[in-house]
Parts: C-alpha cells; sequence; structure tokens
C-alpha cells in the first residue's frame, strides 16, 4: 500500500466510492457531530485506551474513509488527500509537518451534505492535530467526532463497524495508552511525549495480512512516506530536510 491510489478492499467493499450521497444532513445531525461526547462515553472511553501514535493513524485511516466517500464529489478532495499523508508523516516526525489549519475563521457553513460533511471531518482532524502537537493527554477524545462522521456517511455501516471493532481491539492490544484517563484533570498542564511511542502504519488498519511488529511497521510507514511527492505537499515541511533518513 504505497501510496493513496491503492484503495483498501474493506472501503470498496462498504460501497463508499461512487455512490449517492443519500446520507440524512439535518440541522440536528451537524449539531451531534459538532458536540459528539453527550451519548457517546462508550466510545470515548475506548478510544482514551489507545496512544498516541495509534491515535493519529486512526485519524488517517478515518479520514481516508471520508477521502474515497466524497472522491469525486467535491473540488476539496485533494486537499484532504494532502492531510491523509501528512498525518502518516507527522506520525514519524511531528516536526517537519505543518499545522493542519483549516478555515480558521469558522465561516464555511456546515449544511451541504458533502462540503458540510467534509467541514467537520477536517475539522475534527485540526483539532486533533492541535492536541497531538501540544502533547495533550486529552487527544484521543476528539477522535469520537470523526469516528461518527465517517460511520453516518458510509452505504454499509455493518462494514463499517466490523473494520472499527476490529481495528480498535487490534490498537489497545498493540497500541495501549499509558495513562489512564481517571487519572487525569482537565486543569492539568503537563505534555506527553510520544516521541518513544512505536511506529504504525497504513498496513495495520487496512491490510488483513500485515504482521504488526515494530520493525515491519516502521519499514511500512517509510515505504508509505518515500512513495509521496513531498514538495508538493504544503503540510510537510520539506525546507528542513528529507523527512525519512
Amino acid at each position: 500500500m504505497r501510496n493513496l491510489n491503492n484503495i483498501p478492499k474493506v472501503i470498496s467493499e462498504s460501497k463508499s466510492i461512487g455512490y449517492p450521497i443519500n446520507f440524512k444532513w439535518t440541522k440536528r445531525k451537524i449539531d451531534q457531530l459538532l458536540d459528539p461526547l453527550e451519548g457517546n462515553e462508550d466510545l470515548e472511553n475506548t478510544l482514551m485506551q489507545i496512544n498516541h501514535k495509534g491515535s493519529m493513524g486512526l485519524t488517517a485511516a478515518l479520514l481516508e474513509w471520508v477521502y474515497w466517500r466524497f472522491n469525486g464529489y467535491t473540488k476539496h478532495i485533494n486537499d484532504t488527500k494532502k492531510r491523509i499523508e501528512a498525518l502518516w508523516c507527522s506520525i514519524e516526525n511531528r516536526e517537519q509537518t505543518n499545522p493542519l489549519l483549516f478555515d480558521t475563521d469558522l465561516d464555511m457553513p456546515a449544511t451541504g451534505s458533502v462540503n458540510g460533511a467534509l467541514w467537520i471531518a477536517l475539522m475534527d482532524v485540526r483539532l486533533i492535530d492541535v492536541h497531538y502537537r501540544k502533547g495533550s493527554y486529552f487527544l484521543q477524545n476528539e477522535l469520537t467526532g470523526l469516528v461518527l462522521l465517517a460511520r453516518h456517511i458510509i452505504p454499509k455501516k455493518k462494514k463499517f463497524d466490523q473494520w472499527l471493532s476490529e481495528t480498535l481491539t487490534k490498537l489497545i492490544l498493540q497500541y495501549p495508552c499509558p495513562y489512564k484517563n481517571h487519572e487525569l484533570s482537565n486543569t492539568d498542564k503537563k505534555v506527553y511525549d510520544s516521541s518513544h511511542e512505536p511506529a504504525i502504519s497504513r498496513e495495520f488498519f487496512f491490510d488483513s495480512e500485515f504482521v504488526c511488529t515494530s520493525e515491519t511497521s516502521q519499514d511500512a510507514l517509510h515505504n508509505f512516506i518515500d512513495n509521496l511527492d513531498l514538495k508538493a505537499n504544503p503540510f510537510v515541511n520539506y525546507s528542513q530536510g528529507i523527512l525519512v533518513k
């Protein structure tokens, strides 16, 4: 899976690509996605069991579900692809990626079923990126809305649910969070350093035959980044040198 031109099998099987945009997009649904924590405590608690690099890998994978669902429906999709690439680069070295800035004035309406849903997805990713860069102990909380949005727009939800359940189980087992949610305080200003955490690759999420070890994950991540056009991606700080050495 050297680049994003390779469509994951599970995404193809979920009828995500080219399927009519027929999901409900109401003010109530928009409000639920913009404020997703209420009523989704179980999901939030599950996500808190994953470490930071595992969470960033999940972010990239969820955004890829969104990317393929809306591919061909909006002109903003190429920008989304570059953000996915940058997320994987940030797992390797976040210092050589730029913040995933998006609609800093919050002036894009979230009413349209395509651009509105994409706006919420990219805003979720922006918040996740901010927490990752800050070393926030509450990074994982921000994934809740992205999970709910990705599920909402997918035609075959059972396929997505199966993928998500299996993925979360593997993440908790192989990329566990080293701290406990109940021990945290919202007023705590401590910074978590995730640089020591093991690498995670796109194959972990989309290749059922991938054998995940520290070495295979690092190699797969490097292989993916090596096949990107880093100079063409504004979210990768190529000026500081080659990302992978």
